[in-house]
Parts: structure tokens; C-alpha cells; sequence
């Protein structure tokens, strides 16, 4: 009698598994025996593992495995089976290392072996005498066809590689590169969701603060809505906030959404947080990381001859340092950062449809991108221009998304959303600012008249105490099927709060402004 006792823990990641098996069986005249047993595997890694034990008259068996290469004899022992019987252990099979982390390992050592590649061949090139350099010189120049050619054939080459990793991007329909695959990209974003939830792990908000409640609605409430786009619907959405003043949020491939509370404090209602939050999911709907990185893995492959090149040309180190600098800043210049805004435009357009099929009033984008530029100038934050940037101007976004919104608002009315209110919140806001303004300047003057005025807040984000469980009851405005006539009664109420925002007149000469401070949205 054999009893095999099995105990397997596969390499795929799921926690519980329960098997009782009992079987017979008769062979060459050996009882084999599997006995019932129950295993529970959790999602720790470990080894495969066989235990055999057969009577000391078995004959040898050998077992193979042809699916996975796996052989091993069964012998006679006279001792205890769990003991000293035959033991057959196999390690977990060894994952590779995804491509783009394996790009960004080797990015550096590819630049180390053009510099020194380039410097071998100037020392090389100084150290031959000058006859050698003549004979040198003559070869290169009866053979400079063949050496054309050459070049052009590797070109060819170059270039129907690259056609051969073209894609189309979802929802745009755009052309683009892709040199990583959005599986393999993946990998990278499971890596990388690993290093934030380790670096943020002391400063993520409980799942029961409003703020992260708040975030975790809006961000399911745009997958119900868009779920029509595959990548969308394919993709399991969490939320993570951040406690941290930075005025930032980003959404990684594999759908871990980060938010910060400085963003939060920055918006003044849901339907800038919306917008907010469908750019940054559009970020990860369209691919743009495995976009941007494929752009620049192929750059950074074509600066290579360049930089060997300049290493080689260059007669002194210092010149060549100089020249590789100069490289470095015209590559981001001309390909790198031009290409980084072009995505965030993209972004921003998709992100506007997403957030108008969530029903939200695509109409506070503008105005969120507005409110950040003048807390820009109210806090000093120094600004560069838009050529050395990767992102667009706020203004610049401004005006995109007001030449976006009418068509985004056709898409919300195609959705069946509840109709906005009349005021449009561009007006108020442009109304509200020119109020401050004229306050600011009649404070400056003095006077009576500038004493009866309110005092000038400090910033947009000043009047927003409390957002967060404002927002978490505007969230409610969404249409959701039960809740019709709480959305009618929600939306009635915005429409009377935007119209008392709207009816602050605009200041005329030594008139003052008593609503100040009630008209800042």
C-alpha cells in the first residue's frame, strides 16, 4: 500500500482551497492509495511538496508530469513514511521582471555604455598616428555608400518596427506608439500601488472620514456611468486619501485612485471634484503612462547614438559633460514635455466626458482651473512658462474646456441628467471676482467707505470650511434610480443658492459690497 500524500499551494493568488479526495487504484501490482485530506492554503508562498511511501516489495516507479517537467521515484522504505521517505519539493516558478521596471533598471547603464563607448573611440581615434587617421579617413570615404545604405536599411528597419506597435487609443480613437503592452504596464502598476500604500500607509484617512467617503461615491457613481467603456468597467476602482496639504490627485493604472486633502480643500463643490477626479481616471482609462513611457524608451534608444556621438566628437570631457546636458534639456524640450501636455489636454477632454456622463455641471471645469490660478498669485507660488512645463497653463485649460464645454453639455443632456441651473457658474465666479477685486482696491484707498467694508479673504479656499460633508451631501445630486425626488429637491436648492450667488451686483464707483463674503463660490 502507497499512501501519497499531496499538499500543493500554487503560484496564483487566491486564499482558501479545500479538497477531500479518497481513490483506489490497482496498478502492476501496486495498491496506490490517495488519503482523504484537507488543505487550506492562504497567500503566502511556499514550495511544492510530495510525500510518497510504498512497501518494501514495490517495485520502482518513476511519474513524470509533461505539462510541467516533473519527475520522481518511488522506492521502498522501511522507516516512517512522513520521515524518511522519498521527498519531491519544486520551488514556485521565478516571475519575471516587467518589461517597463526592467526599462527603467537598464535606462541608467544604457547611458553609462554610451558615454564610455563614445570616450573609448575618441581615445582611440587621438592615440592613432596621423597616417593611420589618413588611411582611416580614405576608407570611410570610398566606402561612404555602402555606409549610407547601411544606415538606411537600419532606418527601414527602425521604422517598421515602430508601425508594428502602433495602437489606437480608446474613447479618442487617437494613433499612437505603444511599445508596452497594456498587460505588462500593469505589473509595473501593481508594483508601484505597492510602494504608495507603503509610503502613505501613516497618512491615509480612514474609510469612515466624509472626505474619503465623499471621494469613494463620486468615483463609483463615474464607473456606473461610464461603464459602457470597457476599460472603464474592466478595471476594480478603489480610493485612497491622503493626508497631506499637497494640492494633488492621480490614479494609477490598475485603478487605485490617491487623493489628497489639499485637493479637497481646493474645490469648492462636487462638480469640480468630479471634473477633478474624471481627469485623473482618464488618465488611466486612455493609458497614458504606457504611452509616455513608450515614447520615451524609443527616444531614449535614438539619444543614445547622439550621446555616443558627442562623447566621441567632443575633444575635452568638461565639453562633452556641457554637450550631454544640452542633449538632455533639448530632448524634454522638444519631445518629452510637448508631448506631456499634449496627453493632459487629452486628458482633460475625456475627463469632461466622463464627468457629463456622470451628470455633473461640466461648466465648474473652467472655474476650478480658474480658482487655481488666482491661488497661485494669492500664495506666491512661483509659476514657468508653459513651454517648460508638462502640463498646460491655467489658462490655457481654461480656455480649452470652455471651447469643450457646449459639447460635453449635449452629452450630459443625451445621458437623461437633470437639467443645470440657469446661472451659469462661469458668470458667478467672474462676477464674485471682479466684487473682490473692487473690494481689495476701496480697502487700499481708506476712507469711510473702505472701512465698511468686509475684510478681503485671503483666498477662494478660505470660504470652504466644512467641504467635505457639504460635498458629501451634494453627492447626492447625482440621478440614481430611487432617489428621484430627492435629486429634484436637491437640484431646486442649488438653483436658488447659484442665484442668490448670482444677483451680488457688480460694484460700481464708491458703492460698496456688502455680500463680499457670501459671493465667493
Amino acid at each position: 500500500m502507497v499512501l501519497l500524500y499531496v499538499n500543493i499551494l500554487r503560484n496564483s493568488r487566491f486564499c482558501s482551497l479545500s479538497a477531500h479526495l479518497t481513490r483506489n487504484y490497482k496498478q502492476a501490482g501496486l495498491h496506490v492509495k490517495k488519503a482523504p485530506f484537507s488543505s487550506q492554503i492562504s497567500c503566502y508562498r511556499t514550495t511544492n511538496s510530495v510525500h510518497l511511501r510504498s512497501p518494501q516489495t514495490a517495485p520502482h516507479l518513476l511519474l513524470c508530469s509533461n505539462g510541467r517537467r516533473a519527475c520522481f521515484q518511488i522506492t521502498p522504505s522501511p522507516t516512517s513514511p512522513l520521515l524518511s521517505g522519498p521527498h519531491f519539493h519544486t520551488s514556485a516558478p521565478v516571475r519575471a521582471l516587467p518589461a517597463p521596471l526592467l526599462w527603467l533598471l537598464l535606462k541608467p547603464l544604457q547611458k553609462i555604455t554610451a558615454v564610455i563607448l563614445g570616450r573609448s573611440i575618441r581615445k582611440w581615434w587621438v592615440a592613432l598616428p596621423p597616417n593611420r587617421r589618413q588611411l582611416m579617413r580614405e576608407w570611410v570615404r570610398h566606402r561612404r555608400w555602402h555606409l549610407i545604405s547601411g544606415a538606411g536599411v537600419a532606418m527601414v528597419i527602425l521604422a517598421l518596427l515602430l508601425l508594428t506597435h502602433l495602437d489606437e487609443s480608446p474613447v479618442t480613437g487617437r494613433t499612437r506608439l505603444l511599445v508596452f503592452s497594456r498587460e505588462k504596464y500593469m505589473e509595473l502598476a501593481a508594483l508601484t500601488s505597492e510602494a504608495y500604500m507603503e509610503e502613505f500607509g501613516e497618512l491615509l484617512v480612514p474609510v469612515t472620514d466624509p472626505r474619503h467617503q465623499v471621494v469613494e461615491r463620486l468615483v463609483q457613481h463615474l464607473a456606473e456611468r461610464n461603464k459602457d467603456i470597457p476599460e472603464v468597467s474592466d478595471v476594480s476602482w478603489s480610493v485612497h486619501v491622503v493626508q497631506s496639504p499637497n494640492v494633488n490627485a492621480f490614479v494609477l493604472p490598475d485603478g487605485k485612485v490617491f487623493m489628497f486633502t489639499g485637493m479637497l480643500e481646493t474645490v469648492a463643490d462636487v462638480h469640480q471634484l468630479t471634473v477633478v477626479l474624471g481627469h485623473e481616471m482618464a488618465h488611466a482609462v486612455l493609458g497614458h503612462s504606457a504611452e509616455q513611457a513608450s515614447l520615451s524608451h524609443v527616444v531614449d534608444l535614438l539619444s543614445l547614438i547622439l550621446l555616443t556621438a558627442i562623447w566621441a566628437v567632443c575633444p575635452r570631457d568638461s565639453l562633452a559633460v556641457l554637450g550631454h546636458w544640452v542633449q538632455e534639456k533639448l530632448s524634454q524640450l522638444m519631445f518629452s514635455r510637448p508631448y506631456s501636455r499634449k496627453l493632459e489636454a487629452e486628458a482633460d477632454q475625456v475627463g469632461l466626458q466622463l464627468a457629463a456622463k456622470a451628470c455633473a455641471d461640466v461648466r465648474a471645469g473652467p472655474v476650478f482651473w480658474q480658482q487655481m490660478e488666482i491661488r497661485d498669485q494669492l500664495t506666491g507660488e512661483t509659476t514657468v512658462p508653459e513651454w517648460m512645463s508638462t502640463h498646460p497653463s491655467h489658462r490655457n485649460r481654461v480656455t480649452q474646456l470652455d471651447r469643450l464645454v457646449p459639447q460635453a453639455l449635449e452629452l450630459r443632456e443625451s445621458c437623461v441628467c437633470p437639467a443645470l441651473p440657469a446661472t451659469d457658474p462661469r458668470v458667478v465666479f467672474t462676477k464674485s471676482v471682479r466684487v473682490i477685486l473692487e473690494a481689495a482696491k476701496n480697502q487700499g484707498r481708506g476712507g469711510p467707505e473702505g472701512a465698511r467694508k468686509p475684510p478681503l479673504p485671503r483666498s477662494p479656499a478660505s470660504l470652504l470650511t466644512g467641504l467635505p460633508a457639504a460635498l458629501l451631501a451634494q453627492n447626492d445630486l447625482y440621478p440614481s434610480p430611487n432617489v428621484d425626488r430627492r435629486m429634484k429637491g436637491q437640484v431646486s436648492f442649488i438653483e436658488s443658492e447659484s442665484a442668490v450667488t448670482a444677483s451680488v451686483p457688480a460694484p460700481s464707483e464708491g458703492q460698496g459690497s456688502p455680500s463680499v463674503g457670501q459671493s465667493t463660490s
